[in-house]
């Protein structure tokens, strides 16, 4: 699913990533710990193309079979919209939408009729127990609906891999609890991927696999 090889990345003459090497299995739930500054955030933000590594000798960056160095910027947006989904600490929903217009703005960009975004949407939303919500705007939903709608937005164009960056990490504890619960749901029923940030111990015992970063670089 995914396969990262030799991965760096410099800010300036600071090198945050130091020949990171990573192999995700389809339908693996894998949790990425680590202190802070400890590269984390960066490898997944190269993971989900929003950044780019230093191209050195040896590097690869494969998703479902992809070569992400092969493709031209202007084909990346496409590939990101279509093979990845998104989740982070914050939400980041657009607050003058409804949560079912939040939810299927992806699949509008990606050229998917309106209609048929919108039932994707609606039966989302509803698998996810917030069919009473979809007409709701953020700022009436709970915090733990707020991510729930999140999640909806992530999963709306069939992507082969959702990154999370601390999903739960602005969640209260019965909020962060039924979100870990719902990730496992998603891969038990649809075979999702996921690869998660986080800090939550129960998170990261719970995921098939964790990952525990230091100083750029994946601890074996």
């Amino acid at each position: 699913m995914i396969i990262g090889k030799n991965i760096h990345k410099y800010y300036g003459d600071v090198e945050v990533l130091k020949g990171v090497n990573l192999h995700i299995k389809k339908g693996e739930i894998v949790a990425i710990v680590g202190p802070s500054g400890a590269g984390k955030t960066t490898l997944l933000q190269i993971l989900g193309t929003l950044d780019k590594p230093l191209k050195k000798e040896n590097f690869e960056l494969k998703l479902n079979n992809i070569s992400v160095k092969e493709l031209e910027d202007k084909h990346l947006s496409s590939f990101r919209n279509k093979q990845i989904g998104f989740i982070f600490q914050f939400h980041q929903l657009l607050p003058e939408f409804t949560a079912i217009e939040n939810v299927y703005i992806p699949a509008l960009i990606g050229e998917k009729p309106k209609q048929e975004a919108q039932k994707k949407a609606k039966e989302i939303l509803t698998f996810l127990g917030l069919s009473h919500r979809i007409n709701h705007k953020p700022n009436e939903l709970s915090g733990g609906e707020q991510q729930r709608v999140a999640v909806a937005r992530a999963l709306i164009n069939n992507p082969s891999v959702i990154l999370a960056d601390e999903p739960s990490g602005n969640l209260d504890s019965e909020s962060a609890k039924n979100l870990h619960e719902l990730f496992f749901k998603l891969r038990d029923e649809f075979g999702q991927t996921f690869v998660i940030i986080t800090h939550n111990k129960e998170l990261a015992n719970m995921a098939d696999r964790t990952l525990t970063m230091i100083d750029g670089k994946i601890k074996e």
